[in-house]
């Protein structure tokens, strides 16, 4: 353990900035130039850039940076604004020079915040074991959106948290803790990430009143620290809020009065957070107020919120995770896969400009595997962004190892055909395949109070994934991974091989043991950890895999089924459609299937299902084995902590095999063909 400020600090709280680690690099050059820092116009966060470098050079390098304004005989480091185009894509640049003699290297970015990534992507460089001649660099942003959003409450809880309390709240108060909000403001920057709403979707009473004068100031203050770092804040609000707080008898959005009282409650806003960025929104969803109360829709519940906005810049972000929370299990043509789809494609084109569109990577809720949602490719005149939720709620409650990085490739990498052959959602979301105004990635975060921020110190890996890959989409799954792996247990080969090796193994040995070909929601309710195949089976939810004893899945087809398939566009319409042309790992999401089916494997679908978990328990022994042989390697306390989280994932997947194994073989009367023990 390390002490800061007094305080004792976990080996793994700097994450993947723990500089002191971080190998001087073979070209003594770097150390040549570090020894002065030249801003020669000074602003909030091309200082806190200047602090960053001088931080990282002190670490690596025991060095003390001048900070200079003119020039210098001397090497330095420069670091500028550089404005492009209005149409230009955002961007820094990093390259050594030499001009009139003089040498430095010159980061310069075309504004501010550029910069400041800039700066961490020259760090991250020489944590890369990187040289001098290595670091020319020019990167432009592909999405003008990077949001990570906190669903933390003001009580301290995080609904689906599973690394601790907030960081934002404690006791029912907003913390006076700002040194770690601090910190937490320069992983997400280092990162990439732009915006950032700091409580939850769900929004009860009393945060309800973050908008208005009893919580402002102190709000203003975290809004502030976030501001050094080019981070914005957003709040997710209360639709009723004129009813909650302003005394009025309708939050219609069409009421002159309603309209006028959040024009007034965004002047105030920005009277306490000048770079304010907006509103999130989750209306007419699970029971939250929305338009629909008073026979609105969307577009102008989303719209009279925008106009409050337009004035001061301010953005809408407007979830679609939209859809009956009461559905009868009986009913089998009702299907929770095509709400988002059904209530916002007639909308298509009818929201401000300052409105973007959250839409979920798949059409129920962040399973293990799902299809892209078809809303992708639907909405041609219309800001979208993509959701994806880093906190692992049914993906392992960040104990089981789960890599994301590459469920969220897949969604970012789907061809949606909307425009033909190349019309990827990766396209969509940045906004070039229709031209749109502005869209982006968000991500739930899945950080709290627990030493290591993530609670499992393996599962930074997907914060630190989630902002590269926002920023940069072209970015590789091992990319991410080994460049991880790199900046936060250092450069030594087996280290970095073995480690790269189970993140990237992770999530389809995850998918093995749990739910298998794209049904998803074999666990258990409430907690979302663990097996319970039947446990949504009767409830409202709208998550149903109606296995009998033939045969399990949903027919989503146009012919025989909900319909949903049809929401798609050309190709993929056709190839969901058909059983023999849709993607085996996708299979149980569109069809009904029977047990004796054969796949391509040559297995029965009911032999896959039992291999697949017998295959997952033997996988992620594998896991804890590769994690053993690291003792020595990485740091005691962490690799502990990690082991311990093994242990828990070993005994969890056995629990997966053995639950739905033995589901299916009561449900089937048909043994295992390898005559592997299975419960009777």
């Amino acid at each position: 353990m390390k002490e800061r400020n007094g305080i004792t600090q976990h080996p793994a709280y700097p994450c993947w900035l723990n500089y002191k680690q971080y190998p001087k690099a073979a070209d003594p050059c770097f150390e040549k130039y570090g020894r002065a820092v030249r801003v020669a116009e000074p602003s909030r966060v091309l200082n806190t850039a200047a602090q960053e470098l001088c931080r990282a050079m002190e670490s690596i390098f025991g060095l003390t940076p001048a900070v200079i304004r003119e020039d210098d005989r001397q090497p330095y480091i420069q670091l500028c604004v550089t404005p492009g185009t209005a149409a230009a894509a955002s961007g820094f640049c990093i390259r050594a020079v030499q001009e009139n003699g003089q040498d430095k290297i010159v980061i310069s970015g075309t504004d501010e915040a550029e910069v400041l990534y800039g700066v961490f992507r020259f760090l991250f460089l020489i944590g890369s074991g990187k040289t001098i001649g290595e670091i020319e660099t020019q990167e432009t942003t592909c999405n003008r959106l990077r949001i990570m959003e906190q669903w933390d409450n003001l009580s301290g809880e995080i609904e689906r948290g599973y690394s601790g309390n907030s960081i934002f709240y404690e006791h029912g108060k907003i913390t006076k803790n700002l040194e770690r909000i601090r910190d937490y403001a320069r992983l997400l920057s280092s990162v990439g990430i732009n915006y950032i709403s700091i409580n939850n979707v769900n929004v009860f009473e009393e945060e309800t009143k973050f908008i208005s004068d009893v919580y402002l100031p102190e709000i203003a203050s975290i809004a502030s620290v976030f501001s050094d770092y080019g981070i914005r804040l957003l709040l997710s609000i209360n639709f009723a809020s004129p009813i909650a707080l302003g005394g009025l008898e309708t939050a219609d959005p069409l009421d002159s009065g309603v309209q006028n009282w959040w024009k007034e409650t965004a002047d105030r806003i920005y009277a306490h957070i000048p770079d304010f960025g907006g509103f999130l929104v989750k209306a007419d969803s699970e029971s939250r107020p929305g338009p629909y109360t008073y026979g609105r829709d969307h577009a102008q519940g989303a719209n009279m919120l925008a106009d409050a906005l337009q004035p001061h810049g301010g953005l809408v972000v407007w979830r679609c995770f939209v859809y009956n929370c009461h559905t009868d299990w009986r009913d089998r043509k009702l299907d929770r896969a095509r709400a988002a789809y059904d209530n916002f494609v007639p909308l298509d084109g009818k929201f401000r400009d300052n409105v973007i569109l959250q839409i979920k990577n798949g059409p129920m809720d962040f399973q293990i595997r799902e299809p892209v949602t078809p809303l992708f490719g639907a909405m041609e005149k219309t800001n979208q962004i993509i959701e994806f939720q880093i906190a692992q709620e049914y993906t392992g409650h960040q104990i089981d190892l789960c890599f994301l990085v590459p469920l969220w490739k897949e969604a970012l990498d789907f061809d949606t055909d909307a425009k033909g052959k190349g019309s990827f959602v990766r396209e969509i979301v940045s906004g070039k395949l229709f031209h749109t105004q502005t869209g982006g990635v968000a991500g739930v975060s899945n950080i709290g109070d627990s030493p290591a921020w993530t609670g499992n110190p393996l599962a930074q890996a997907n914060l630190f994934g989630f902002g590269r890959l926002a920023r940069t989409p072209s970015l590789t799954s091992r990319e991410i991974a080994e460049e991880w792996v790199r900046l936060t247990f250092g450069g030594e080969a087996v280290v970095v091989e073995k480690i790269t090796d189970m993140l990237l193994r992770s999530r389809e040995i995850y998918e093995k043991y749990t739910c298998p070909l794209g049904i998803g929601w074999f666990v258990n309710p409430g907690i979302h950890y663990g097996p319970s195949v039947d446990g949504y089976e009767y409830s409202r939810w709208g998550t149903y895999h109606y296995a009998d004893w033939k045969g399990i899945g949903v027919d989503r087809t146009v012919a025989t089924g909900t319909g949903y398939a049809g929401q798609y566009k050309g190709r993929n319409a056709e190839m969901y459609e058909h059983m023999e042309t849709c993607p085996e790992n996708l299979l149980l999401f569109f069809h009904h299937v029977p047990y004796n089916y054969v796949l391509k494997s040559g297995l029965t679908l009911l032999q896959h299902i039992y291999n697949s978990h017998f295959q997952g328990v033997e996988e992620a022994a594998e896991l804890q084995k590769t994690w053993d042989s690291l003792r020595g390697l990485v740091d005691e306390t962490i690799f502990e902590e990690v082991q311990r989280r093994f242990e828990l994932q070993m005994k969890n997947a056995v629990e997966w095999r053995d639950v739905v194994n033995t589901y299916f073989f009561r449900r089937t009367g048909i043994p295992d063909e390898k005559g592997r023990h299975i419960y009777p």
